[in-house]
């Protein structure tokens, strides 16, 4: 083919042609398959690119509606789900087709020419936007978004250095704050905190709050009981163990995400440690997981569903030409009192 075809809408077939493959090749490149070889995708974006292909799977003189991605890295997390319930509920509101891809893995997220054919992908794809959940290292496909104007927007993301970074999250430094604001007002004085990896902004925004509760209740926080990890159960068990054994353990925990919570139950019971006669514990997010333990979880409440339709209204305002009214969106959290806390023994 020796240009642009003109007469008529650009097809998968034009494509493979230019690109010197098959029609399924192209098909697989542009749904984002890993078994594809680079050399090969890179010649099919680029007479995508070159052709300017959009795709249509409807039927002939049915319009087509924007289609928004969400890229994520985790399905099993009860956060995960939540933020995709909002993201859901937000895009069905707005007419808007849903596609949810895992995220390109660490290489693509760093090196700048792998992340502008990822960026490529979706936009070929009809995607009008795309939202991140808790994305690490996600700098390169921030970059390579802005440079062709696709809306992205992050949330709670995880150690990014780009400035220009869009991000929907909850006032986490409020929620590590009054997590353990309201366990110095049951007289506790070991607090212990068993949080996230110290890459994680939303993580060191609690770790921020909890430590100002302490401070300005005269508590010199203790580095002994400060662990930094990953959200997961088998963080809260490993360091809730060793903090129930030391010499003066803690009487309280606060945890940087319900699973961690869960863990440092686990581990209370695995030791013989009542909880809450012997040790309370304060999860944070507030996922149905905080109602489903023994005792019942008390939680710092984050509006996940609404952080998910937030993203959705800001990428799709974005999509249509306005300037976000924030860069940096906080919802507000509360805090969920229920039987795991109680006065300190």
């Amino acid at each position: 083919m020796a240009g642009r075809p003109s007469s008529r809408h650009v097809t998968l077939e034009d494509v493979a042609r230019r690109a010197g493959v098959s029609r399924a090749a192209v098909s697989k490149a542009l749904n984002g398959r890993d078994d594809v070889a680079a050399d090969t995708r890179a010649r099919i974006l680029a007479a995508v690119r070159e052709l300017g292909y959009r795709p249509t799977t409807e039927r002939r003189g049915t319009p087509r509606g924007p289609t928004l991605v969400a890229a994520l890295d985790v399905l099993e997390s009860p956060y995960m789900t939540h933020v995709l319930g909002g993201i859901l509920t937000a895009a069905t509101a707005a007419g808007t087709d849903l596609v949810i891809r895992l995220a390109p893995d660490r290489d693509v997220r760093v090196t700048r020419a792998a992340a502008r054919d990822w960026v490529d992908e979706q936009r070929a794809a009809g995607a009008v936007g795309v939202v991140g959940l808790t994305l690490a290292q996600p700098d390169a496909l921030l970059l390579a978004a802005h440079e062709v104007g696709l809306p992205f927007v992050m949330v709670d993301p995880v150690d990014t250095q780009e400035a220009r970074v869009v991000s929907i999250g909850a006032t986490n430094w409020a929620g590590g704050r009054t997590a353990t604001e309201h366990l110095l007002d049951l007289g506790h004085r070991r607090i212990a905190w068993i949080g996230g990896p110290d890459g994680s902004v939303a993580a060191r925004e609690r770790l921020h709050g909890y430590r100002a509760a302490l401070n300005s209740a005269g508590v010199e926080p203790d580095p002994a009981l400060v662990r930094s990890d990953e959200f997961a159960v088998e963080t809260g068990i490993l360091h809730a163990r060793d903090l129930l054994q030391l010499p003066d353990p803690p009487t309280a925990v606060v945890a940087g995400d319900d699973e961690i919570a869960v863990g440092v139950l686990a581990a209370a019971q695995e030791l013989g440690v009542a909880v809450p006669g012997r040790l309370s514990v304060v999860g944070f997010d507030d996922t149905p997981q905080a109602s489903w333990t023994s005792p019942r979880l008390t939680s710092v409440h984050q509006p996940l569903d609404g952080m998910g339709r937030m993203a959705v209204e800001t990428v799709l305002s974005m999509a249509a030409g306005h300037e976000p009214a924030s860069w940096h969106v906080q919802l507000a959290t509360t805090l969920v009192v229920r039987e795991s806390t109680a006065p300190a023994p």
